[in-house]
C-alpha cells in the first residue's frame, strides 16, 4: 500500500495552474510537480499545510488516500 496524494486531480478539476497555485501559496515550483506526480516518498508538513489551506481543504481525504499495490 501506498500513500498517494490527489493533488494533480484536485488542481485539473479546478482549473488551477500548477505554478501559479505554487506562487499564491508561497511553495516552489518543483515542490508542487513533484508532489502531483507522487514522486515524494516524505512529505512536509509545512508544504502540505499551505496546500490544504490554499486549496481550503480542512479534511485529508480529500487530500490524501491509500492505493493498492504502487
Amino acid at each position: 500500500m501506498r500513500l498517494y496524494i490527489k493533488l494533480e486531480e484536485i488542481l485539473d478539476k479546478r482549473g488551477i495552474k500548477k505554478t501559479k497555485f505554487a506562487e499564491e501559496i508561497g511553495v516552489r515550483h518543483n515542490v508542487i510537480s513533484e508532489l502531483c506526480a507522487n514522486q515524494r516518498s516524505t512529505f512536509n508538513r509545512e508544504h502540505i499545510a499551505k496546500v490544504a489551506k490554499g486549496l481550503g481543504i480542512t479534511d485529508m481525504n480529500e487530500l490524501f488516500e491509500v492505493r493498492e499495490g504502487e
